[in-house]
């Protein structure tokens, strides 16, 4: 559970709600993330890419959970692509290769929850 030190420090505020589309911005050519919770236990980070910007293939040592919040983007896990849209999620597993490229300017909330 998030103490309020850290959400402070995150910008947010325990207990008041918050639009999660207007705390990242898009930047031109960029890709924009703001940490929300950045715990031991886990992390929920939020991203702003530009139509054209990528994660380039990597792994993770843990499970996360992607949730487009807006726009469009093209996910590939293990060779296998998916063409996400605005409230869609997929996981995204340990160990497994994965990258994304955004195929129109968007947004996401990925969860990782750390073992």
């Amino acid at each position: 559970m998030e103490n309020a030190s850290s959400a402070k420090r995150s910008g947010l505020a325990p207990g008041k709600k918050e639009g999660l589309l207007s705390l990242v911005n898009y930047q031109s050519g960029s890709v924009v993330s703001r940490a929300i919770v950045n715990q031991a236990s886990g992390t929920v980070t939020l991203f702003a890419f530009d139509e054209g910007e990528s994660l380039s293939e990597h792994t993770s040592p843990y499970d996360a959970l992607l949730c487009v919040l807006e726009g469009c983007a093209l996910v590939t896990i293990e060779g296998i692509q998916s063409e996400m849209r605005e409230g869609e999620a997929i996981i995204l597993p340990a160990g497994k290769p994965h990258a994304l490229r955004a195929t129109e300017r968007f947004k996401m909330l990925l969860t990782m929850i750390r073992q």
